[in-house]
């Protein structure tokens, strides 16, 4: 199996910046240098598990929301993903997002079968 270790530091960059938390910041709550941060973000450096789980930690997610990418059984993960996106939307805005779910969803199960 193999990790993406971009996805990965994405993941992490893209909860950081929800979270409106500098890399300084995150990395001082982590307890990691901001360069060592800066590199797990960036996949110049592989992600240890230490590592991950102060991330996880320190942003207050679980690891599997920062790992979905890598693992298979990652469908909590992305529903989690999908129903922190919707927490603001107002219903205007999620009748909008349940109907175009409704169509992509229909249009990708035509182009498999």
């Amino acid at each position: 199996m193999k990790i993406d270790y971009a996805a990965i530091g994405k993941r992490i960059r893209e909860e950081r910046k929800k979270q409106n938390l500098s890399q300084e910041k995150l990395s001082e709550k982590a307890d990691l240098s901001p360069v060592h941060l800066s590199h797990i973000e960036t996949a110049n450096t592989k992600l240890s598990l230490p590592a991950l789980i102060s991330i996880a930690n320190a942003l207050n997610v679980s690891s599997d929301t920062l790992l979905c990418d890598s693992i298979n059984a990652s469908d909590k993960a992305y529903k989690h993903l999908i129903l922190y996106e919707l927490e603001d939307c107002t219903n205007k805005e999620l009748k909008l997002l349940s109907d175009s779910i409704k169509a992509i969803k229909k249009s990708y199960r035509s182009i498999q079968n």
